[in-house]
């Protein structure tokens, strides 16, 4: 009899969460098509450009600070890469602690150097501060860190999730900002006092700096580079990217909680049995942006993960510095386990390619997935687009 009554119970919870799992589905918004946004004032780019001069130095110094555990992967390699390919400032990557920084949702590095480490060799601070999205938005090591080098002069950018670590060290209030579609109720309703601008792929405001979503990284470097070296070193870098233009201009309606995106997910996540790993070489010389943008595509599918490799475990030393430590010893994949190749020497293109290649492998919906994941307004994931699963 007691067996009975529990086993009613069950199947009546289950049943209540179909319910109510299906009832929340329905409740969500389908994808579909909105007025054009309206064009961006000239004055707002000349405005920004003057806001982001060099604080302090000619030659600007520039720090990626990160967490050791769980800092976002491409908002952290992407700024250090792009930066460094432009050599038009000093970059340092940094972690809180001594130790390997193990990116989410793929790689491992090692920092050029701590943030007390850093301090101790330019006590005055940094020109500029670059925050990633972390695995905690309250460590309050890097909440006292950003503190003191906004006392010291430095402007703070906040990439994608990054904005909400900014917000807990009290450095956007009263301020104009954004950040990823994802976050952004949280991030309001944990900061009443931020002033949140719709449409804008960044925003600047009195020394500190937002974006959106994680590959908003690209275009924003792209605007720091120009702010500091002027716009044909920026257009030459973006050339090198495959980034034609980096204006402020971003479709805000375009990225949000979707019916196709949720589904897409549970289908994915339930059909665990068929999740794969991949396995992703590494050689001295790789161009750390490609591959931050491919590993962290891989791993957001729902359906595969990404491990790098190389002959040894030892640190791989990118195209511009980064040591990247390898999750695996050996000199080849399994079969039919690797990432499927795309060109690296494009940034740009390699996402692309990768998003492209997700398509081939899981299907449209979830590479559509990914593309809103990284809020990266790719073609191929509009409405009108076809959406065959494989």
């Amino acid at each position: 009899m007691k067996l009975r009554i529990f086993m009613l119970v069950v199947i009546g919870i289950v049943a209540f969460s179909i319910v109510a799992g299906a009832i929340w589905l329905l409740t969500l918004p389908l994808p579909g098509s909105h007025p054009a946004l309206p064009g961006l004032d000239s004055r707002e780019h000349e405005t920004a450009m003057a806001a982001l001069a060099p604080p302090k130095r000619q030659r600007p110094l520039i720090a990626v600070i990160g967490l050791n555990d769980a800092t976002e992967t491409t908002d952290y390699l992407l700024p250090y890469g792009i930066l460094k390919r432009a050599g038009i400032a000093d970059v340092m990557a940094l972690s809180m602690k001594d130790g390997p920084v193990r990116l989410y949702p793929a790689l491992t590095v090692r920092a050029d150097a701590t943030a007390a480490q850093f301090d101790r060799r330019y006590p005055t601070g940094a020109d500029y501060v670059i925050v990633p999205a972390m695995s905690r938005d309250d460590d309050p090591a890097v909440i006292a860190w950003l503190r003191h080098q906004k006392a010291k002069g430095a402007i703070i950018i906040g990439v994608c999730a990054g904005a909400k670590v900014v917000a807990e060290a009290g450095l956007l209030d009263g301020r104009r900002a954004t950040t990823h579609w994802y976050y952004l109720n949280a991030l309001l309703e944990n900061h009443p006092d931020i002033d949140y601008v719709a449409n804008r792929r960044w925003v600047v405001d009195n020394g500190i700096v937002t974006t959106t979503g994680i590959t908003a990284s690209m275009p924003t470097m792209l605007m720091l580079i120009e702010a500091i070296a002027g716009r044909q070193t920026a257009q030459h870098v973006g050339q090198n990217l495959g980034v034609a233009q980096w204006s402020a201009a971003h479709d805000s309606q375009s990225f949000r909680f979707t019916r196709p995106f949720a589904l897409t997910v549970i289908e994915n996540t339930l059909a665990f049995w068929r999740r794969e790993q991949l396995a992703l070489p590494l050689h001295t010389g790789i161009d750390e942006v490609s591959l931050a943008l491919v590993a962290d595509a891989w791993s957001r599918t729902y359906r595969s993960h990404v491990a790098t490799f190389a002959p040894d475990r030892s640190a791989i030393v990118s195209r511009n510095g980064m040591q990247i430590i390898a999750d695996r010893a050996a000199t080849t994949s399994d079969n039919n386990t690797g990432v499927p190749m795309v060109d690296m020497a494009h940034p740009a293109t390699a996402l692309t390619g990768t998003l492209e290649a997700i398509g081939k492998r899981y299907g449209l919906p979830t590479a559509s997935v990914v593309a809103m994941q990284l809020e990266y307004p790719w073609p191929a994931a509009r409405p009108d687009h076809n959406t065959d699963r494989n």
